[in-house]
Protein backbone atom coordinates (compact mmCIF):
# COMPACT_ATOMS: atom_id res chain seq x y z
CA UNK A 1 0.00 0.00 0.00
CA UNK A 2 0.93 3.37 -0.74
CA UNK A 3 1.93 5.46 1.95
CA UNK A 4 1.08 9.43 2.22
CA UNK A 5 4.99 10.33 1.78
CA UNK A 6 4.79 8.18 -0.68
CA UNK A 7 2.13 9.68 -2.78
CA UNK A 8 3.29 13.08 -1.67
CA UNK A 9 6.46 12.12 -3.60
CA UNK A 10 5.17 11.10 -6.75
CA UNK A 11 2.45 14.31 -7.23
CA UNK A 12 6.01 16.24 -6.05
CA UNK A 13 7.83 14.35 -9.13
CA UNK A 14 5.19 15.07 -11.66
CA UNK A 15 5.84 18.32 -11.50
CA UNK A 16 9.52 18.24 -11.99
CA UNK A 17 8.72 16.02 -15.21
CA UNK A 18 8.25 16.30 -18.73
CA UNK A 19 8.00 13.41 -21.61
CA UNK A 20 10.46 13.31 -23.72
CA UNK A 21 7.99 14.30 -26.76
CA UNK A 22 6.93 17.04 -25.02
CA UNK A 23 10.59 18.03 -24.17
CA UNK A 24 11.96 17.61 -27.54
CA UNK A 25 8.56 19.80 -29.07
CA UNK A 26 10.08 22.72 -26.59
CA UNK A 27 13.81 22.41 -28.07
CA UNK A 28 12.21 22.64 -31.24
CA UNK A 29 10.13 25.93 -30.67
CA UNK A 30 13.08 27.20 -29.18
CA UNK A 31 11.53 27.56 -25.54
CA UNK A 32 14.14 24.96 -24.11
CA UNK A 33 17.11 23.40 -23.91
CA UNK A 34 18.11 20.15 -23.11
CA UNK A 35 21.00 19.88 -20.20
CA UNK A 36 22.72 16.61 -19.91
CA UNK A 37 23.64 16.34 -16.69
CA UNK A 38 25.33 12.45 -17.05
CA UNK A 39 29.10 12.32 -16.64
CA UNK A 40 31.55 12.48 -18.95
CA UNK A 41 32.60 8.77 -19.29
CA UNK A 42 28.72 7.83 -19.74
CA UNK A 43 28.49 10.36 -23.49
CA UNK A 44 31.24 9.04 -24.07
CA UNK A 45 30.22 4.88 -23.54
CA UNK A 46 26.28 5.58 -24.76
CA UNK A 47 26.31 8.32 -26.68
CA UNK A 48 25.39 11.93 -26.68
CA UNK A 49 22.22 13.94 -27.34
CA UNK A 50 22.57 16.53 -30.70
CA UNK A 51 22.26 19.84 -29.32
CA UNK A 52 22.29 19.00 -25.56
CA UNK A 53 24.26 21.09 -23.13
CA UNK A 54 26.69 19.06 -20.95
CA UNK A 55 27.19 20.26 -16.68
CA UNK A 56 27.73 17.01 -15.09
CA UNK A 57 25.68 16.32 -11.76
CA UNK A 58 28.33 15.52 -9.50
CA UNK A 59 31.09 18.29 -10.54
CA UNK A 60 27.85 20.35 -9.55
CA UNK A 61 27.37 18.98 -6.55
CA UNK A 62 30.97 18.80 -5.70
CA UNK A 63 31.45 22.92 -6.31
CA UNK A 64 28.49 23.87 -4.45
CA UNK A 65 29.36 21.87 -1.16
CA UNK A 66 26.75 19.01 -1.54
CA UNK A 67 28.54 15.94 -0.22
CA UNK A 68 27.89 12.68 -3.05
CA UNK A 69 26.78 9.77 -1.45
CA UNK A 70 28.79 6.30 -1.77
CA UNK A 71 27.10 5.56 -5.26
CA UNK A 72 27.67 8.60 -6.91
CA UNK A 73 31.26 9.16 -5.62
CA UNK A 74 31.72 5.33 -7.64
CA UNK A 75 30.10 6.90 -10.56
CA UNK A 76 32.49 10.21 -10.09
CA UNK A 77 35.79 7.52 -9.53
CA UNK A 78 35.01 5.77 -12.71
CA UNK A 79 35.89 8.59 -14.75
CA UNK A 80 37.82 11.86 -15.59
CA UNK A 81 36.52 14.44 -13.92
CA UNK A 82 34.74 16.81 -16.25
CA UNK A 83 36.70 20.46 -15.66
CA UNK A 84 34.07 22.50 -14.33
CA UNK A 85 34.00 26.02 -12.60
CA UNK A 86 31.31 27.37 -10.04
CA UNK A 87 31.39 30.65 -12.46
CA UNK A 88 31.06 28.56 -16.31
CA UNK A 89 28.21 26.91 -14.34
CA UNK A 90 26.42 29.79 -13.59
CA UNK A 91 27.41 31.15 -16.65
CA UNK A 92 25.59 28.61 -18.67
CA UNK A 93 22.15 28.18 -16.86
CA UNK A 94 22.04 31.79 -16.64
CA UNK A 95 22.99 32.14 -20.35
CA UNK A 96 19.91 29.05 -20.81
CA UNK A 97 17.32 30.19 -18.32
CA UNK A 98 18.24 33.44 -17.95
CA UNK A 99 19.35 35.09 -21.16
CA UNK A 100 17.58 32.98 -23.32
CA UNK A 101 14.27 32.84 -21.34
CA UNK A 102 14.49 28.56 -21.98
CA UNK A 103 13.16 25.82 -19.82
CA UNK A 104 16.08 23.79 -18.46
CA UNK A 105 15.44 20.30 -19.64
CA UNK A 106 18.10 17.73 -17.10
CA UNK A 107 18.32 14.33 -19.03
CA UNK A 108 20.45 11.66 -17.26
CA UNK A 109 20.51 8.33 -18.02
CA UNK A 110 17.06 6.87 -17.01
CA UNK A 111 15.51 10.20 -15.55
CA UNK A 112 16.39 9.49 -11.55
CA UNK A 113 18.93 11.91 -11.60
CA UNK A 114 17.00 14.23 -13.38
CA UNK A 115 14.78 14.89 -11.35
CA UNK A 116 16.73 15.58 -8.27
CA UNK A 117 19.13 17.80 -10.71
CA UNK A 118 15.80 20.07 -11.61
CA UNK A 119 15.15 19.83 -7.58
CA UNK A 120 18.32 21.52 -6.84
CA UNK A 121 17.90 24.14 -9.67
CA UNK A 122 14.62 25.26 -8.64
CA UNK A 123 16.16 25.45 -5.12
CA UNK A 124 19.12 27.57 -6.77
CA UNK A 125 16.10 30.10 -8.31
CA UNK A 126 16.45 28.03 -11.23
CA UNK A 127 12.53 27.95 -11.70
CA UNK A 128 12.12 26.70 -14.94
CA UNK A 129 14.05 23.54 -14.33
CA UNK A 130 12.44 20.20 -15.31
CA UNK A 131 13.44 16.47 -15.69
CA UNK A 132 13.20 14.81 -18.44
CA UNK A 133 11.53 11.21 -18.09
CA UNK A 134 13.03 8.30 -19.26
CA UNK A 135 16.38 10.02 -19.32
CA UNK A 136 18.69 9.29 -22.69
CA UNK A 137 17.31 5.52 -22.38
CA UNK A 138 13.88 7.08 -23.83
CA UNK A 139 15.93 9.11 -26.06
CA UNK A 140 17.60 5.80 -27.22
CA UNK A 141 14.21 4.04 -27.96
CA UNK A 142 12.89 7.04 -30.12
CA UNK A 143 15.36 7.18 -32.51
CA UNK A 144 15.56 3.27 -32.80
CA UNK A 145 11.62 3.88 -33.66
CA UNK A 146 12.12 6.38 -36.00
CA UNK A 147 14.96 4.34 -37.48
CA UNK A 148 12.71 1.43 -38.16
Amino acid sequence: MESTQDKAAGSADAGLEISLASALELCQLGLGTLVDIRQAFEIDLKGAIPGAEHIPLFEVKLLLGHTLTEDEQDVLDAGKPTEIDVQGFFSTLNRLHHGADNIVLCVCNSGRRSLYAAELLRSLGYRKALSVAGGFQAWKKLQAAKAA
